[in-house]
């Protein structure tokens, strides 16, 4: 049943990447000034990492299986209500409600697939899901913008939410007999003091900010930048879209192996440093080419850090305290795309200084991982 909770990773991250290209213009045209926008497309990640934690706590007390049918259930429940929307408020409410339901999918969904792998292969089982993330991020902003452009948001939405509400009730019905046993006691459940004073989860947590944190800089800087040099706005997508397809080659690849062969730290250390010397080169260079040379770098050391921080995240906790575990890591990967594109826009910086900012800080946390690599 494994491939069917890829699936269900597929289309939670489809939902996601869906909105990007058509939230905030949808916010717009309700007449919503520029920060209730803004606030509109922030309110999905901010209420996703309340719907992250809540998903796994639960998913270690009662198992994932309950929270990952209900999250679906109630995510496509969201989705139809955006036909519902009269105005900026209503939209508000409806992006909380829908941030919140569509988190307690994704960390239900990583525990159970976790509790089912085996430790021997959790590297390339990571990879495999990346995968699923990085098509997801070339598929949904596609559809996103074309289909919307051809009918409306709220339709968007609705064809989005029956597509999720199939695979919640094929969840319902394909899971039930292989749902995960949850334990008689949650007694050895991780507390957050406990989470805190692992070094493993802090190097899975920090990674999966920083991770989001230069993402959420990418979407925000760099059509800013293609705009910037006079190339088609185009550009920006393809230049995105080169960078998933370059993340999917090497998660599906022979390549995959090197997460079962290689310790996940040292695949950590050079996931970040390539991202971040990569960051340093698209502020840079100013030709079509190298730019998507860059992007090409990029998503390799996407996909070296993503099994990592998930690699470890597994060898740092036992089943009764997975499902918290990634409940925080969710958490943080949704609260670093927020932080990532807030703190750029805040500081007023242009593309190349956004680049550079956020290409340090991932060179910085490469090294911070070094100097504590006898821990």
């Amino acid at each position: 049943m494994r491939i069917f909770i890829y699936v269900i990773i597929f289309f939670s991250f489809f939902d996601l990447f869906a909105q990007l290209p058509i939230m905030s213009t949808y916010a717009v045209s309700l007449g919503a000034s520029p920060f209730i926008a803004g606030l509109a497309v922030g309110m999905y990640s901010l209420s996703n990492t309340f719907g992250n934690i809540i998903s796994g706590i639960f998913s270690d007390r009662k198992g994932p299986f309950a929270i990952l049918v209900v999250g679906l259930l109630s995510t496509s429940t969201t989705l139809f209500t955006y036909s519902l929307i009269g105005g900026p408020y209503s939209l508000l409410a409806v992006r909380f409600l829908h941030g919140l339901a569509a988190g307690l999918v994704v960390p239900a969904a990583f525990t159970y697939l976790a509790n089912r792998t085996e430790t021997a292969k959790r590297g390339k089982g990571a990879a495999i899901s990346g995968a699923f993330i990085g098509l997801a991020a070339i598929v949904g902003p596609a559809y996103g913008a074309v289909y919307t452009s051809r009918n409306n948001v709220p339709e968007t939405m609705l064809l989005t939410g029956t597509m999720i509400f199939l695979v919640g009730v094929a969840a319902f019905l394909a899971l039930r007999r292989t749902a995960v046993t949850k334990h008689k006691t949650i007694k050895n459940s991780a507390s957050l003091i406990d989470i805190l004073k692992n070094i493993g989860l802090i190097r899975s947590f920090s990674g999966a900010f920083f991770l989001m944190f230069s993402q959420g800089v990418l979407a925000y800087m760099l059509p800013l930048k293609v705009d910037s040099l006079g190339f088609d706005s185009q550009l920006s997508g393809l230049l995105l879209s080169t960078f998933g397809i370059s993340a999917i080659l090497v998660f599906l690849l022979p390549t995959n192996r090197i997460f079962d062969i290689v310790k996940p730290i040292y695949t950590l250390i050079a996931g970040f440093t390539i991202m971040g010397v990569s960051l340093f080169f698209v502020s840079l260079v100013s030709t079509e080419l190298l730019l998507y040379v860059g992007m090409c770098f990029y998503g390799l050391g996407f996909a070296l850090l993503f099994p990592s921080i998930n690699s470890i995240l597994i060898d740092s906790t036992s089943t009764s305290s997975r499902g918290r575990s990634y409940g925080y890591f969710y958490a943080f990967f949704s609260a670093g795309v927020v932080v990532g594109s807030g703190i750029t826009g805040a500081l007023a910086l242009n593309p190349n200084q956004g680049f550079i900012v956020s290409g340090s800080l991932l060179v910085a946390s490469a090294l911070l991982n070094v100097l504590t690599l006898k821990k």
